[in-house]
């Protein structure tokens, strides 16, 4: 446009992380509110390895709002992401009513651009949908001077979204208002609370699912008994163990509880009619694998677990990485075509005895991992304040590229 109609930006950029629940979280009793059956738990993994970046810009010429997912313009208009919208302008008002000075009054009647990039597989079971909104709502929130409470509002946009307003151990509470005013997210302890606890996602496949979660946690209300039991009589007890094992730090704990209740959650998605099926045969294995390695040590070393897809993530202790690591390269040979196979974290290439080897009762499967992320727990939503890292130009349009993908 030429200089002299130029107009002056209100824009930010953010990062949000992924969070990987190990109390999961599955079904709703209120669809449009996206309140839970159950409360949940999550661990937030560091951004430096798996995050959104968004940038919202706010400006009198745009002339409707729009938004860019991963390269490519999408409907605006989708329900959820009307729902973060709504609010966060709502909020912006009645801040402005209120009076608060800070909030532009002229930003409050323009137009929003959004531009959001992940640097990690999307839809693929890797919490995708939960770093994305908790992004969209924390720069949404900049742009528009609002503050406080946010979690609720990242929880309209996508239930898990609310556990990643905050870094390293959250819950969501279900709460049990009808409006979901007190179904929040709040953290339980920091990233900083067991620092040699680590984390390793092995990339079984980066598809999109088959059964998307919305639909598939849909199913499950309205036809697995199970689900309904486990709501009501497992989770609330489960969820005072879990606090308690990251509050001791006590893996042993920390690592049993983890792994029963992602065998229970795809225990109801079997039960769900007609059943679901998220994992694959590389899943099945990699459970396997993680069994019989524990059982060689008579000790839980490593846990997993599985959210709706067949990646697993691993959670063990520093001084344990290494070893697993390499049972894992050994029992799951990687495509020798130049991909890195391990990103993020270094972590140093060991040798496996025989005796271990020989305990681990698998057939080889080559190139059943794609690659493996590894990384910690890291913090909440951060501002990026270089403007060379805004994702839109000046002129409210995308930039060309963006952070490229991990594994690549």
């Amino acid at each position: 446009m030429p200089k002299d109609t130029v107009v002056k930006l209100a824009i930010a950029t953010c990062t949000a992380p992924v969070n990987i629940a190990v109390v999961k979280y599955w079904g709703k009793r209120n669809e449009d509110l996206i309140l839970p059956i159950n409360s949940s738990l999550s661990v937030t993994l560091d951004q430096d390895q798996l995050k959104t970046t968004t940038t919202v810009a706010s400006c009198r010429s745009f002339q409707e709002d729009r938004i860019w997912l991963n390269g490519k313009e999408e409907d605006i208009n989708h329900p959820r992401l009307q729902s973060c919208l709504r609010e966060i302008r709502r909020l912006a008002r009645k801040r402005r009513s209120d009076g608060d000075s800070s909030v532009d009054v002229g930003c409050l009647s323009h137009k929003v651009h959004i531009c959001s990039v992940n640097n990690f597989p999307t839809a693929a079971g890797l919490a995708s949908s939960a770093a994305g909104f908790a992004c969209l709502v924390y720069t949404l929130a900049r742009v528009y001077g609002v503050e406080g409470e946010l979690s609720g509002i990242a929880r309209q946009g996508s239930g898990s979204a609310c556990r990643s307003m905050y870094g390293g151990f959250v819950q969501w509470i279900m709460g049990e208002a009808e409006d979901g005013r007190d179904s929040v997210a709040q953290q339980v302890e920091p990233e900083s609370h067991w620092p040699d606890l680590r984390v390793l996602v092995l990339v079984a496949s980066a598809e999109r699912k088959p059964v998307g979660s919305t639909s598939g946690m849909q199913t499950s209300v309205e036809t697995s008994s199970l689900l309904k039991h486990r709501a009501e009589s497992v989770v609330p007890g489960r969820m005072k163990q879990m606090i308690e094992a990251v509050r001791k730090r006590d893996f042993a704990a920390f690592a049993d509880l983890t792994m029963r209740d992602s065998n229970q959650f795809h225990a109801t998605c079997l039960d769900t009619y007609p059943p679901i099926f998220y994992l694959n045969t590389v899943s099945r294995q990699v459970i396997a694998l993680v069994h019989q390695y524990n059982r060689h040590y008579g000790e839980a070393r490593v846990a997993y677990t599985f959210d709706a897809g067949p990646n697993a993530v691993i959670y063990t202790l520093q001084q344990h990485v290494a070893e697993f690591l390499s049972v894992v390269r050994h029992f799951f040979p990687p495509d020798n075509n130049g991909k890195k196979f391990v990103t993020g974290l270094q972590v140093e290439h060991l040798g496996i005895s025989e005796e271990l080897k020989s305990a681990i009762c698998l057939e080889p499967t080559p190139k059943g991992i794609s690659y493996i992320i590894s990384t910690k727990a890291g913090p909440g939503p951060r501002v990026l304040d270089d403007p060379s890292q805004h994702l839109l130009a000046a002129d409210g349009l995308p930039k060309t590229s963006g952070p490229p993908p991990l594994g690549v």
